[in-house]
């Protein structure tokens, strides 16, 4: 066989064996080369069953076509249509400029396939057994497609171009020797990505990754058990929605669609950590009913990600933690139940503008969510909270924060503090319930009333002094700074001195509370 040779319209090398040159033949006409036996258990490209000569080619003869292949026969178009096929040794057309459509169908490649720098208009893989795919920095005018192939010893995508759409549905890829199964980071995707049923053994990596639409993970399964991430993707950038979602498991038209009532479904599931940090989403980043399994080491990590909407409603993972420190979010859709406890969850710096609950999720528990991810005090999340609830309407619930803002401070102040802080909660609630404090004054001075009617009270000038009012004496003692013309107008002796000045001092502490409350709710206006 004369490599590097053009050939003319009925040119046939001399040493191709007859799959070869069914092959050949198949390539200038366009059409598919089928050679599968019709037996479903053979044809298994994954199974164990052998192929022998009859159905396999040489790796060098398919790149011979695809690098300089014969002419089409006229009026036709020339393609690569390949099903049920062998391929024997390793094919390389790394650097190479493809131009033919190229398709393989069922196809069994006993080495691994060498495509980086290679151009293609289009390439897709359809249910092949491959022991590894070398394809970074590949360049694809349309789609790269590999559904439901086996990989063995991963794939790497490493800057890779692909021109529209980059399928990877129901792909099995295991980790290769550095441990990872799909090396993707710097990929560019010019329409979706769609890794759906996907189980990948290893770390999946997307660092600084771009996709053009929608990144779809639906019913996914990504399992790590040798390091700390099974989804490594920070400065993933997509255009519209990344999907962590149900996928309907047995209807390829159910691809990209939520699953109708009744189908089956298959979660996204993630056993080991994920990251998105510095990720950024035109649209959303969805995560209904994902389930996550995580060591204590591991985390759920969504630091500074930006997004319009998180729809965080999938199983509250049971270890492991869930970071959000940083992140923007507008919309937050979520329940009680996805939240981890106490400990596990960090949200230093995590602003949302609205809060949209699904399912019941109280204030109590709403209280309890900060409290989980504030092992020590800090004001920023509770006062975060009281913004979106107030901004929603919900002023009587902001308030409720506030308060629980306040009582949490007091468990880091010196006893003093503590004491004062009790002092004004009790008083009226560090400002947030003002009602209590008219009714402290209504005891107190309905109490000091009793009291005093009891009361010697010779006048401190026989000549000239107002009527007696135990009312009037008691509201003067409680009333700071207002003079009502009775405390000084009256002598009080032994107990009574003692009760006129208990009433002073709560007077006083009614009245400091009561401002420093009203300078709270003016400051939070």
């Amino acid at each position: 066989m004369t490599e590097g040779t053009g050939f003319g319209a009925g040119d046939l090398p001399d040493d191709l064996t007859a799959a070869e040159a069914g092959m050949w033949q198949a390539f200038r006409n366009g059409s598919v080369y089928d050679l599968s036996s019709g037996d479903r258990v053979v044809d298994d490209p994954h199974g164990g069953h052998p192929w022998g000569p009859e159905r396999s080619v040489r790796a060098r003869v398919l790149c011979w076509l695809l690098l300089d292949g014969p002419p089409a026969l006229a009026g036709r178009v020339s393609a690569l249509k390949l099903a049920g096929v062998r391929v024997t040794g390793t094919l390389d057309l790394a650097g190479g400029s493809v131009r033919p459509y190229t398709e393989l169908r069922d196809c069994r490649f006993d080495d691994q396939v060498l495509v980086p720098e290679a151009r293609f208009s289009t390439l897709r893989l359809v249910n092949c057994s491959v022991p590894r795919l070398e394809a970074a920095r590949v360049h694809t005018e349309g789609d790269l497609h590999l559904p439901r192939c086996r990989f063995q010893n991963g794939v790497r995508l490493t800057d890779a171009r692909i021109g529209t759409d980059l399928l990877l549905n129901q792909a099995i890829v295991y980790r290769d020797r550095s441990g990872r199964s799909i090396s993707a980071d710097g990929l560019s995707v010019g329409q979706d990505l769609q890794a759906e049923l996907l189980e990948s053994h290893g770390e999946l990596r997307l660092r600084g990754a771009q996709i053009g639409v929608s990144l779809s993970l639906r019913g996914a399964r990504l399992s790590n058990p040798y390091s700390r991430l099974a989804l490594n993707a920070p400065q993933l950038s997509v255009e519209r929605t990344l999907y962590l979602t149900p996928a309907g498991v047995g209807n390829p038209l159910l691809s990209g669609t939520t699953p109708a009532r009744g189908t089956r479904i298959q979660r996204f599931e993630c056993q080991g950590g994920l990251r998105l940090d510095d990720g950024r989403f035109g649209d959303a980043v969805d995560l209904e009913r994902a389930r996550f399994t995580l060591t204590d080491d591991q985390e759920l990590s969504l630091r500074r990600v930006h997004a319009p909407e998180l729809r965080f409603l999938g199983d509250g993972p049971q270890r492991g933690k869930v970071v959000l420190s940083g992140a923007r979010i507008v919309n937050l859709v979520d329940r009680a139940g996805a939240w981890p406890g106490a400990g596990r969850l960090h949200m230093g710096g995590f602003t949302y503008e609205n809060l949209v609950p699904q399912g019941p999720f109280p204030l109590t528990r709403r209280l309890d969510w900060i409290a989980a991810a504030t092992a020590e005090y800090a004001p920023e999340p509770y006062e975060r909270l009281a913004a979106v609830l107030r901004g929603a309407g919900e002023d009587e619930d902001a308030r409720e924060v506030l308060l629980a803002k306040q009582r949490r401070r007091r468990e880091t102040l010196p006893p003093a503090g503590k004491l004062w802080g009790y002092a004004q909660d009790l008083a009226v609630a560090y400002g947030y319930r003002p009602g209590r404090a008219a009714v402290w004054m209504a005891v107190l001075w309905a109490a000091g009333t009793l009291a005093f009617s009891h009361a010697a009270h010779p006048p401190m000038n026989h000549d000239d002094h107002p009527y007696w009012s135990p009312a009037l004496f008691t509201l003067d003692l409680l009333l700071p700074v207002i003079d009502l013309g009775q405390v000084g107008e009256w002598q009080l002796r032994g107990a009574w001195q003692w009760l006129a000045a208990t009433m002073i001092l709560l007077g006083w502490i009614l009245a400091t509370t009561v401002a420093a409350g009203a300078t709270r709710l003016l400051r939070r206006g």
